[in-house]
């Protein structure tokens, strides 16, 4: 692809026909195992890590919110959650009880469809939708967010890889010898994109590729499974006593969630730890190929030097980390994320500044030269892509319900509704391990981050549901 080109995309006056195209891959519950981000030592994402050298790779992005729905409407619409009131997956944002200003929001594609973009997608891009407002055709259908999957073998997924009390809410295994990566779904979507990409574009496009691995179930084929074997894996650093310094009010959210997070002591005294890491590694491993596809699609077709590619993950996952599993957290595990952006004149390079994934939608915008649209919450990184070590003081802000957490380079401060903190030093402590929130040394600290959390906090959306639901 070509990063060398001398076409400007820092102008907001470029003709349709040579505005860039974009390339918008999302991947679903990957965190910060992949090889470019160091996050496991036994990662193996030869294509993520290969494409993450012909941009910017954001290693300090960070998500909205640590679930798949209000993630992703945050970043299609460019709002906050505490703006929105989208703080679980439930409603979904076009839900006819959401405030006016989800209803009726202009989405990323939406944007680009009115400046004369052919914005197509496949798989999953937002939460439980295709959101048919936002594109001019999806795959598999307007009314299908993604493939089917092929079914697994009831052999593959007995009581004799992991008790049943973890197998209700974690379950992995290899798909049966015949399935191979294009009969899954994520697999079918990146047959869908490769086809994309060899059609002749009479405009330019704007193309979303959804893969819903290395969302559960961990169900791949058997071959990525072969790459990690259990007992030679490496094992999340955890400390025993992690959760003492922890306020009360972050363990009963834990709590709240215990019908489906498995407690890890559930999962270490059943002998299960190696077996969901080496199984996540694998999913991770299935979805970076699939990648690696369309990317190839893309560097043989002749939209190759004149195409935008963003690369995200909608938040992260635990794996035992802070004696936790999945995602819901205001932790490093849960907000971290990957975020890449290559095009025409952009470098590569690493940058460590903190982001937020609702920065993509200006940042597109500014990129293909679109013009503005006003309200948007996020702050365009073009001045990152320019000079990935420019100062940047403005934290990135994740928001779990009414609780929320900033990030820095340095500080991670989580405050939660009931005045109970969080702080943690990433320069001493990458680990989360010492919550420093009561040691007055640090006061000055909180202060000064305070002011970047939100002013107002607006009403749950669920609760406008059920309040219509009972209205006469």
């Amino acid at each position: 692809m070509g990063a060398a080109s001398t076409l400007s995309l820092f102008s907001c006056d470029i003709k349709l026909e040579k505005r860039p195209n974009v390339l918008f891959i999302a991947i679903d519950d990957l965190n910060d195992w992949v090889g470019c981000m160091g996050g496991h030592p036994d990662a193996r994402t030869p294509n993520i890590d290969k494409l993450s050298k012909r941009g910017v790779l954001f290693t300090n992005a960070h998500c909205s919110a640590p679930l798949c729905g209000p993630s992703r409407t945050s970043l299609m619409t460019g709002l906050q959650p505490s703006t929105t009131g989208q703080y679980r997956n439930h409603p979904l944002f076009r839900d006819p009880a959401s405030p006016n200003l989800l209803k009726n929001a202009v989405t990323i594609p939406q944007h680009f469809m009115k400046h004369g973009y052919r914005a197509v997608s496949g798989g999953k891009i937002f939460h439980g939708t295709p959101d048919p407002p936002s594109w001019h055709e999806h795959f598999p259908s307007m009314s299908e967010n993604v493939p089917d999957e092929p079914k697994h073998s009831k052999d593959n997924i007995s009581n004799k890889m992991y008790p049943k009390e973890i197998g209700k809410r974690i379950t992995w295994g290899p798909m049966p010898e015949k399935i191979g990566d294009e009969d899954m779904g994520d697999g079918k979507v990146a047959n869908w994109a490769k086809q994309e990409l060899q059609k002749k574009q009479k405009a330019p496009f704007f193309l979303g590729v959804g893969f819903k691995k290395p969302h559960l179930p961990w169900f791949v084929p058997k071959k990525y499974f072969d790459m990690f074997p259990p007992d030679i894996i490496s094992l999340p650093k955890v400390k025993n006593d992690d959760l003492a310094d922890v306020p009360q009010v972050a363990i009963n959210e834990i709590v709240n969630y215990k019908t489906i997070i498995p407690n890890h002591e559930i999962i270490t005294s059943n002998g299960q730890w190696r077996n969901a890491v080496a199984a996540y590694l694998a999913t991770v491993a299935f979805v970076d190929a699939q990648v690696g596809r369309v990317i190839d699609a893309l560097d043989s077709s002749p939209y190759a030097d004149n195409t935008v590619v963003v690369l995200w993950s909608d938040h992260g996952w635990h794996l035992g980390e802070k004696l936790y599993w999945k995602k819901f957290s205001l932790w490093e595990e849960s907000t971290r994320n990957i975020l890449f952006i290559s095009g025409p004149g952009i470098d590569s390079a690493k940058c460590s500044k903190p982001v937020s994934l609702i920065d993509i939608y200006p940042t597109l915008i500014d990129l293909c030269g679109l013009s503005p649209r006003e309200g948007l919450e996020g702050q365009s990184l073009l001045p990152l892509l320019r000079n990935p070590n420019l100062r940047w003081d403005r934290p990135a802000l994740s928001t779990r319900d009414n609780n929320h957490s900033l990030r820095t380079e340095r500080w991670r401060y989580t405050r939660y509704h009931d005045g109970s903190e969080e702080l943690y030093d990433h320069l001493n402590d990458p680990n989360e391990w010492t919550n420093l929130s009561d040691n007055p040394e640090y006061s000055p600290v909180k202060e000064e981050l305070k002011k970047w959390l939100p002013k107002t906090q607006a009403v749950d959306i669920r609760q406008l549901v059920n309040s219509n639901e009972k209205a006469p």
